[in-house]
């Protein structure tokens, strides 16, 4: 599994939100400085987290962006997909989506064991656990 920049930067994002989960919002600025993002690129990385109910809004003078959600509420499969969609190795893992072949497919056990692996760790990991490794 690769993740795309888009994933790195919006695991940084939503780790600074969430590390203000008990302040006041913060402010897309703020994230692009510290982490040294393209501030229109951090934009559309908000966007698709806003849109999966992961972070919200408010504006104004002490608007800014805030978990909409518990840190622990939130698991890093949750982010991943909002920003990857599935990230399962192939089209024939993916939920809902079985292969005609995948009865004698000699391949379709490692990439099920691959993604049920994956699965596992990004389902089981929550923006929490990231919090309160690092601090």
């Amino acid at each position: 599994m690769w993740l795309s920049t888009k994933t790195r930067y919006g695991l940084k994002a939503i780790y600074e939100i969430g590390l203000h989960f008990d302040d006041k919002p913060i402010s897309l600025n703020t994230i692009s400085s510290k982490y040294d993002i393209s501030l229109s690129y951090l934009e559309q990385i908000i966007a698709l987290l806003k849109k999966e109910g992961l972070i919200k809004s408010r504006r104004g003078i002490y608007g800014g962006y805030s978990l909409a959600k518990q840190p622990e509420k939130i698991s890093i499969g949750d982010i991943i997909r909002a920003l990857e969609g599935s990230y399962a190795p192939t089209e024939c893992v993916e939920e809902n989506d079985l292969c005609e072949q995948q009865p004698s497919c000699v391949t379709h056990y490692v990439y099920k064991k691959i993604n049920d692996s994956i699965s596992e760790v990004v389902n089981n990991l929550t923006l929490k656990d990231l919090i309160d490794e690092k601090l």
